[in-house]
Order: structure tokens, then sequence, then C-alpha cells
């Protein structure tokens, strides 16, 4: 085999989905096996790559693995259900948070808070979790709420909604540095939650992906503020646009006040 073909069939082995990591170690290892008496430079270099390659995997696979301290402590509940939120510091748009029940013992390779995960890699994810979850609930609450009873009230109704919209009832919420009032199901609040349970990382990206796009359908109506880029966050080029055009019927008038200097 030259070299150029080597590269090719070491860039296929490695281009394979996500989920599909078993396989691209069984590969990366068989291409090792059978060029490794190959002294050539080139060769040599692409076997180093997979060799790195497969220690890389090895380690994102160990960090997944720590994330589910929490999922191995709680492991006699048959449903644990992890929580997160997004939207709590926009100028515009809704509040959203995800419920996701993960099956036992599912390894993710690179599910980790969305705000660490590139928009590429948080699009994929949000389709595995979709296809793998036991259940997934979203809830969501408008500006409109936001502005008549305040960010806490909005963002715990939405963590209710999300629970009652999952179609398997958890035994145990592990919810990112939070409690939800009037919700009887045990509950165990983690600091920064989303970057040490693998169930509270799942719902930080069910959240994120599914409000970043609503609010890139906001774009097509309201296209002067940028929120396909800004996704409603106070990017200097939406707090001119605001001064501009004045207010859309999804911005914050709580949040704005002191921007368009509206009551």
């Amino acid at each position: 085999m030259n070299i150029g073909e080597l590269r090719i069939k070491y860039q296929k082995i490695t281009d394979c989905p996500l989920m599909e990591y078993e396989k691209m170690r069984s590969g990366l290892n068989e291409l090792i096996r059978e060029n490794e008496s190959d002294t050539r430079k080139g060769v040599v270099s692409i076997l180093d790559q997979a060799r790195k390659k497969i220690q890389q995997l090895d380690q994102e696979l160990e960090r997944v693995r720590g994330m589910m301290y929490f999922e191995k402590k709680y492991a006699d509940c048959s449903f644990i259900c992890g929580i997160d939120e997004v939207g709590r510091g926009p100028l515009a748009g809704p509040v959203l948070t995800a419920a996701v029940i993960l099956p036992k013992d599912v390894l993710i390779p690179m599910l980790n808070d969305s705000k660490q995960v590139s928009k590429k890699h948080r699009e994929e994810l949000y389709e595995i979790i979709m296809n793998t979850a036991v259940a997934v609930g979203v809830g969501m609450n408008s500006e409109k709420v936001i502005d008549e009873k305040g960010i806490e009230f909005a963002n715990k109704d939405a963590m209710r909604q999300a629970i009652r919209h999952l179609n398997v009832e958890p035994d145990l919420l592990l919810v990112d540095a939070v409690h939800i009032p009037e919700i009887d199901i045990k509950q165990v609040s983690i600091i920064k939650g989303d970057a040490k349970s693998v169930s509270i990382a799942a719902a930080s990206i069910v959240a994120k992906v599914t409000r970043d796009r609503i609010m890139q359908d906001y774009d097509k109506k309201y296209p002067m503020y940028g929120f396909k880029d800004n996704v409603g966050y106070g990017s200097a080029g939406h707090i001119q646009a605001l001064k501009e055009y004045g207010p859309c019927e999804i911005h914050r008038r709580s949040y704005i006040k002191n921007i368009v200097g509206q009551d």
C-alpha cells in the first residue's frame, strides 16, 4: 500500500460517527498491525498519528466515565433524569429547559457542558441523545413570563414543564445548581453539574440546540438583530440594533430598560 492510500484509509477510519468509537479503535489497531514493520517515514508518521488517536479516544472515554459519578452513586434508581436550562441571560427569547433520562452506562464521547462543545459537535450530540435517550422532555417560558414573573420563576417553571413532558417518570432528578420547588421526586442539586454529570450534560446539549434553533427561526423574522449569531445575548451588534430599531416582540423589557429607556 502506498503512503497516499494509507493516509486515505486512516482518514476514513477516523471520520466515523462519534458512537462508533469501538469500530474506530479496532480499525486503527488493525492499521497499525498491518503496517508496523514498514519503516518508511510517511508510514511511521501515520501510525504515530493512529496511536495518538487511540490514546486520545481512551482519555476521552475515561473523562466521560468520570462524569458518571452521580449516576453510579444512585445506581439503585431506575430512571435518573438530568435537568438543565439555557437562556437566563439573553436580552431576547425564551428561557428553555431540558430533562433527559439516559440508558444506564451509555458512553457518549464528547458529551460535556454545552458551553464547552463546538456547534458542530453539539448538533451531532443532540441527534445521538435524541436517538439514545430513554426519555426527553423540554419546557419553555417566553419573554412575557420572564418580564411578568421574573427569571427565577420562569426557569423553575420551565423545569417543571420539562419533567411533565417526559414519557417516563424519573425516580431521581440531577439538577444543575438549583432546587425545583413543587416537585415530589427526589432531587440532587450539583454545582456546575453540566460538567460533572452525563445526564445533566445531555440536558444541557438538548436545551442549547433547541433554543438556538428557535432563535435562528426568529432571525428570519427579525434579521436586523442578528439572532442567528447572538441567539438573543447582548452582543455589541445586538445592542446597537436595539438602539437603532427599538425592541421587537421577543425582547425582554425587564432586561433592556437601561438600553432603550423603556419602563
